[in-house]
C-alpha cells in the first residue's frame, strides 16, 4: 500500500506560545493510505529509518472513512518519532495524525516551560479534531474524526491519559516533590526542576499554564488508547480520576525500562484503570524500543536510542505493537458503533 503524507502548522489562538509573542503553534503530520498510482519520494536524511511517502497524494478510495489514530510523541521528540507506528497502522486500514508539542519537541529549541507543563500537550490533539477542516481539506469524508483513537509514548502516554480523563494533582518535577539526590528532570532536560521557581516569578504564560495543571482535558471522541511506556509523570494523576476512565487502554512496556520502570509506572497505572490490559515485553527491552529503528546517522550520534539486546529485532517488536493496537482499535470501534 502506498503511504500518503501531509504536514503543516496550525495556531491555537486561545493559548500563547511560550515567548508570549503569538498563539501556540501546533505542527502536524498526517499519514494515510494513498491512491495506488501515487508517486513516492525518497525519504529525507534522518536519524530514523522511514518509509517512502507520497506527499499530498490523493487518498486511496475506500467504502467507508478510515478510522483516525492521534499520536503523541515522547518528551523532546517529534511526530516523526512515531512514523514507525503510523505507517503500520496505515497498512492495517487506519489514518494517523501526529503533532509535535510546542517547547517539548526536538524540531524547536527546548523550553523548560514545555517540559514542565505536560498538560498543554493534550489540548493540542483536541484542537486538531476541533479544527479538522483546516488540515483535512480534500480528505474530508475519507477520514473519520468523530470516533477517534489515540496512541502515545512516554510523555505522549501522559498526554493520551489526559484525553481519557486522567487529572493531574501535581507535576513530577515541581520542587516540593523532589527527593534528595533524585532526578531533577528527564534525560533531555536534566535540570528542569531548577527552572520552575524562576518561571513562576517571571513568566505570565507559565503561571497561566501552571494554574491549569489540574483541569480536565477529557475528550470523549477518544474511544480507546495505546499507552506505551508511561513514565513517572503518571504518578501525579488523581486516583479518583483514573477510576472514572471508561475507555479501554492497552499499556505496553519493556521489562528492562529504566526510564519508566514497569512495576513503578505501567503496573501502577494498570491497577487503577477499570478497562486496561498490560503487556510487559520480555528479553531485556528498554524505553527506546518504542522509537524508530536507527539509520547509520542515528547510530553514530545516539546509539543508545537505537541499540537493543542481542537477538531482538526492533522491527519485529514494532509489528507486534501495531497488531495489538489495531486489534484494540477495531474492537473498540465496533463497540462504539453498537
Amino acid at each position: 500500500m502506498k503511504l500518503g503524507f501531509r504536514d503543516g502548522i496550525l495556531y491555537d489562538e486561545k493559548r500563547s506560545n511560550w515567548d508570549a509573542a503569538g498563539p501556540r503553534p501546533i505542527r502536524w503530520s498526517l499519514w494515510y493510505p494513498a491512491a495506488d498510482d501515487a508517486q513516492s519520494d525518497v525519504p529525507e536524511r534522518s536519524w530514523f529509518q522511514r518509509a517512502a511517502v507520497a506527499r499530498d497524494a490523493p487518498i486511496r478510495p475506500e467504502a467507508g472513512p478510515y478510522p483516525l489514530v492521534l499520536l503523541s510523541h515522547g518528551t523532546g521528540g517529534s511526530a516523526a518519532g512515531l512514523e514507525w507506528l503510523a505507517r503500520r497502522l496505515v497498512d492495517r486500514g487506519f489514518a494517523a495524525l501526529g503533532v509535535s508539542h510546542h517547547g517539548n519537541t526536538g524540531i524547536e529549541p527546548y523550553r523548560a516551560e514545555g517540559f514542565a507543563c505536560l498538560w498543554e500537550r493534550a489540548p493540542d490533539l483536541s484542537y486538531m479534531l476541533d479544527h479538522r477542516d483546516a488540515w483535512l481539506s480534500d480528505l474530508s469524508g475519507d477520514i473519520d474524526t468523530n470516533s477517534v483513537f489515540a496512541a502515545g509514548f512516554s510523555a505522549g502516554a501522559y498526554s493520551v491519559m489526559l484525553l481519557l480523563g486522567a487529572v493531574a494533582q501535581f507535576s513530577q518535577f515541581e520542587p516540593s516533590r523532589m527527593k534528595p539526590g533524585g532526578a531533577r528532570g528527564p534525560r533531555e532536560f536534566p535540570d528542569l526542576a531548577d527552572h520552575i521557581p524562576a518561571l513562576l516569578r517571571t513568566s505570565d504564560v507559565f503561571r497561566d499554564s501552571w494554574s491549569r495543571m489540574s483541569n480536565s482535558y477529557r475528550d470523549d471522541r477518544i474511544k480507546a488508547a495505546l499507552i506505551c511506556a508511561p513514565g513517572r509523570s503518571v504518578l501525579g494523576f488523581s486516583e479518583e480520576s483514573l477510576k472514572a476512565v471508561d475507555a479501554p487502554a492497552l499499556i505496553l512496556v519493556g521489562d528492562a525500562d529504566r526510564a519508566a520502570p514497569a512495576e513503578e509506572c505501567s503496573s501502577w497505572l494498570h491497577a487503577r484503570l477499570r478497562r486496561s490490559a498490560l503487556k510487559i515485553f520480555s528479553g531485556g527491552l528498554g524505553h527506546y524500543v518504542f522509537v524508530p529503528e536507527g539509520t547509520a546517522l542515528g547510530l553514530a550520534f545516539a546509539a543508545e536510542l537505537f541499540t537493543d539486546p542481542p537477538g531482538i529485532e526492533r522491527a519485529v517488536i514494532h509489528e507486534e505493537i501495531a497488531n495489538l493496537s489495531a486489534a484494540l482499535f477495531q474492537v473498540s470501534g465496533i463497540s462504539a458503533m453498537a
